[in-house]
């Protein structure tokens, strides 16, 4: 089946956060209809479409079986990707246990951390954003546990309704599942700014596009800018890049 399109393919979009399977299956199937027709917009005019870490609230792939549902979200990124639009993948702190199954089902290239990619004259720095910046120690050290070989060949050694029962039970304390909002102090305060400001010191950037960090925010660092793409349980953000500014929008339909 062929398909029509009106308008040139000529944007990037940027998203983060969607946190699919949380906080109930009732909500995260909401969220999911909402997700579809804003990738029925892109699909208008995108060339590419970054999905930049914490799509799933929750996701690993056995050899043979990966977590149910999500079926109208993964069947319209393959018609995304059949019709030709370039769909990268970011590793998350809640997905960080994808492999190759959307590589090889989906098309998609995966990033395990960051990516740095040229458009149009304009240098972009991308990241999910966990990990980065000064503090959260335990984090760090629970992160090379968890993207370790060892780990993942132990957890795949678990049946799947044990490993992702434990999974589901450990996502309920999470702050989004409990729908925390995240609140702006300084930029001093903000990691991923602080983050931005001394890679910013060994080589420049026009963007550093993150997630992560669940708020929408855009903050000028001289001549280049800090992006966080904020989430889609409260703000239904994302950026999109028109070959000459990267902007940051709301979705609302």
């Amino acid at each position: 089946m062929s398909i029509v399109h009106s308008k040139e393919r000529n944007k990037i979009y940027f998203a983060s956060d969607f946190h699919l399977g949380v906080p109930s299956y009732r909500t995260s199937r909401e969220r999911e209809h909402k997700i579809l027709r804003w990738l029925d917009k892109v699909e208008e005019d995108a060339a590419e479409l970054y999905l930049m870490g914490d799509v799933f609230d929750f996701w690993f792939e056995y050899d043979t079986v990966v977590p149910k549902g999500f079926v109208r979200f993964l069947g319209k990124l393959a018609l995304l990707s059949d019709s030709g639009v370039q769909i990268t993948f970011f590793k998350g702190n809640h997905d960080m246990w994808m492999f190759d199954y959307f590589k090889k089902e989906l098309g998609v290239q995966i990033i395990d951390d960051e990516l740095v990619i040229e458009r149009n004259g304009k240098r972009f720095f991308l990241h999910h954003g966990d990990g980065l910046g000064p503090g959260d120690t335990k984090y760090k050290v629970l992160k090379k546990i968890f993207r370790s070989r060892f780990c993942q060949w132990l957890f795949a050694r678990l049946h799947p309704n044990i490993g992702i029962g434990i999974a589901k039970k450990w996502s309920k304390n999470s702050r989004i599942a409990n729908n925390e909002k995240e609140q702006f102090v300084t930029n001093e305060q903000e990691w991923l700014y602080v983050y931005s400001q001394k890679l910013l010191q060994k080589e420049y950037f026009d963007y550093l596009v993150f997630g992560h960090r669940h708020l929408p925010l855009e903050i000028s660092i001289n001549q280049s800018k800090y992006v966080n793409l904020g989430e889609w349980i409260n703000y239904f953000s994302y950026a999109v890049f028109d070959g000459v500014t990267l902007t940051l929008n709301y979705f609302n339909d």
